[in-house]
């Protein structure tokens, strides 16, 4: 007797069944669900590998400890499961989409973006967000019969976190519910806010360890204080690297919590029957008041003290540099791109341009500059 991982989940968790499908017709999947797939597939692309070589914060040649955007995307899986496994939606599109969500980042970080962005702006812009989604639907060249990973149109539309009402109208059906003002669904709300919980956490850790934030620092604000002092409470005498995980798991558990509490309150009160009550009502995932104002406490003291501190600054302006160069370059003469890109920038340079470059991990850019740039090296 085969198993169906989603025989149990609730009547508002999108399903295999209730799926709107795939752009390309395949046969059904063998031993495993429609989203299973979809995540197997991201999994075992080149855009997830490369996020290895990705950095949040910190630039990749700058130690081997950092977070990255390969380990910050498995990170936001594990949390984003645990909480649809609780709340009975279905764990594998929430998966597929804790995993695809940064396929389309640039090298650098959100320094990275900014630049690219700018660079792009004549052009259309650049946004991540739609940059995955271009990734998965177009860039990735692994099937015979269609380019890009044909994943389902929940997984894809679920990939968009946010869309500007052009791109909206111009992408059609993935992005409808930004003209009609919908929400995603909750696969896609629980995944956004994992993602915060992670990143916001973790680059508190990452900013301990580089000894950019002082845990002097980090005790003025609310949530790690009250974690702080309880773990020194429970373990008097703890210090150094424990100490510090132990607060960080201890903020990450308290914030899943109130979410999983939040959540359900949400759900008991709306009582969506199925998907379409659920993108019809407002959010249904999301923290408490108390939790909300706590977390955007912790947010404002990461921009402040770590984001911008200024040997972040340094590095964001070096990225910049090297992302505005790169664009710049290629701008000039096409001929210097890679032939595949070459060939796209035959119907739209720019767009080819920045396909290339989103591309990158952090050390190819800065050896492609390198290349570009420095007289005597290598090409």
């Amino acid at each position: 007797m085969s198993f169906n991982p989603e025989a149990n989940l609730a009547p508002y968790a999108v399903t295999s069944k209730n799926s709107k499908g795939r752009a390309f017709s395949e046969p059904a999947p063998q031993g495993r669900t429609e989203f299973q797939r979809d995540r197997d597939r991201i999994i075992h692309s080149a855009a997830f590998r490369r996020l290895e070589y990705k950095t949040q914060v910190f630039v990749n040649t700058e130690g081997d400890l950092y977070r990255t955007r390969l380990t910050h995307s498995l990170e936001v899986a594990q949390i984003a499961r645990s909480i649809a496994r609780n709340l009975a939606l279905n764990e594998e599109l929430t998966e597929a989409v804790a995993l695809a969500h940064d396929l389309g980042h640039t090298p650098f970080g959100h320094a990275g973006q900014d630049a690219l962005n700018e660079c792009m702006e004549p052009f259309g812009g650049f946004e991540h967000n739609l940059q995955s989604l271009r990734v998965v639907d177009d860039l990735e060249e692994k099937y015979a019969d269609f380019n890009g990973l044909n994943l389902c149109f929940e997984t894809r539309e679920s990939i968009l976190k946010h869309c500007s009402l052009p791109n909206a109208q111009r992408l059609g059906d993935v992005a409808r519910r930004f003209v009609d003002r919908r929400r995603p669904v909750l696969e896609a709300q629980v995944t956004n806010l994992a993602d915060e919980i992670a990143y916001n956490n973790h680059d508190m850790d990452d900013g301990l360890r580089s000894g950019l934030i002082t845990l002097e620092q980090a005790a003025e604000v609310r949530l790690f204080k009250h974690h702080l002092d309880r773990v020194k409470d429970r373990h008097p005498g703890l210090s150094g690297r424990r100490l510090i995980h132990e607060t960080v798991r201890g903020i990450i558990n308290a914030l899943v919590g109130d979410l999983l509490r939040e959540s359900e309150r949400r759900l008991a009160r709306h009582k969506p029957a199925n998907v379409a009550e659920v993108q019809d009502a407002p959010p249904l995932i999301g923290f408490s008041d108390e939790m909300n104002e706590l977390n955007r406490e912790l947010k404002a003291f990461l921009r402040k003290g770590l984001y911008q501190h200024y040997q972040v600054l340094r590095a964001t302006l070096k990225a910049r540099m090297v992302v505005k160069d790169l664009f710049n370059t290629f701008h000039g003469d096409p001929r210097l791109l890679p032939p595949q890109f070459f060939e796209r920038a035959e119907s739209d340079v720019p767009r080819a341009i920045a396909d290339y470059i989103a591309g990158m991990t952090d050390r190819y850019a800065m050896k492609e500059h390198q290349r570009l740039t420095v007289p005597g090296h290598s090409v």
